[in-house]
């Protein structure tokens, strides 16, 4: 009697998309959500006199809680990526440049990823 052969299943190559998804979704729930607020309140309600904002000197005050750097730097990050995987596809679906998709990926996502740095360290430097 013969014994069947069996062979090991081929590896399945994993994709590092739903990663950047996940960036794209929460960049752009966090500045819908944040971005309207804070327009509204210092480009419609200040200048209406509706609301005060307090002096310059205690929102940098305020600059120095660590918990409000973490949540500046996530904000500007996150909207960061969010903008990096619509321009990304914007390039690559909408100009029709796939043959490009290395160098579009790198550069959008780079860029984005460098920038979050800059923004690290501009709000550690701070104060």
């Amino acid at each position: 009697m013969a014994t069947p052969t069996t062979s090991a299943p081929a590896p399945v190559k994993r994709s590092n998309e739903p990663f950047f998804w996940l960036l794209f979704s929460s960049g752009g729930t966090l500045a819908a959500l944040l971005f309207p607020a804070l327009a509204a309140i210092l480009l419609v309600a200040s200048p209406l006199g509706w609301v005060s904002l307090p002096p310059h000197g205690e929102l940098l005050a305020g600059l120095g809680n660590p918990l409000v750097r973490v949540a500046l730097w996530v904000l500007v990050a996150l909207s960061l990526f969010h903008w990096a995987h619509r321009f990304r596809f914007t390039l690559y679906d909408g100009l029709q440049l796939q043959h490009l998709w290395g160098l579009i990926a790198t550069v959008c996502y780079g860029g984005a990823a460098v920038l979050s740095l800059v923004a690290a360290w501009v709000l550690a430097t701070m104060g």
